[in-house]
């Protein structure tokens, strides 16, 4: 069980958050990625997902909350149905942190936060996929239960990069 925390909240991503996911984005993908995925491929990618970036996906709507340590945005998560065919509704597809706040058990909020608005939803089973070279995401969804079900081959870096399906029943 997750202990409430006063100093913590996980909420719906708001418009005006755009700037502080732009950052998060940045740090945790430069912290997670780099060495892992081509240097220009990920630099494209951080480069394109600036502010601007984000005020269209909030505007466009869909599913983000963002996690809030002493008032400041500390990570975000966005979910929703599944992307993929398979006996899971529900998936997690990004949830990261500032790299700040790694290692604090954070995250759980997070992934908490996912799993409870995809029951609402009454989405039954969950995947998240994860690079298998990122050993940080690998553990820390198998310390939340996860099991590495699925198993896939990513080209969209240039590089084939293999994908692990972690899944909740």
């Amino acid at each position: 069980m997750l202990e409430t925390n006063p100093n913590v909240c996980v909420r719906p991503a708001a418009a005006s958050d755009a700037e502080a996911l732009a950052g998060i984005f940045e740090q945790s993908w430069r912290q997670a990625y780099s060495g892992i995925i081509p240097h220009n491929f990920l630099s494209d990618t951080i480069k394109r997902h600036g502010k601007r970036w984000w005020e269209r996906a909030l505007a466009a709507g869909g599913s983000h909350l963002v996690l809030e340590v002493l008032g400041e945005p500390a990570g975000y998560a966005s979910f929703g149905k599944a992307r993929s065919q398979g006996r899971e509704e529900g998936e997690i597809y990004e949830l990261y942190l500032a790299p700040l706040y790694q290692g604090l058990g954070f995250g759980e909020y997070l992934f908490e936060g996912c799993r409870a608005n995809l029951d609402d939803r009454r989405l039954r089973g969950l995947v998240v996929w994860v690079l298998r070279d990122n050993r940080g995401a690998r553990t820390f969804y198998a310390h939340r239960g996860g099991l590495a079900m699925h198993r896939r081959i990513d080209l969209t870096t240039g590089v084939p990069l293999e994908k692990l399906g972690y899944v909740w029943g």
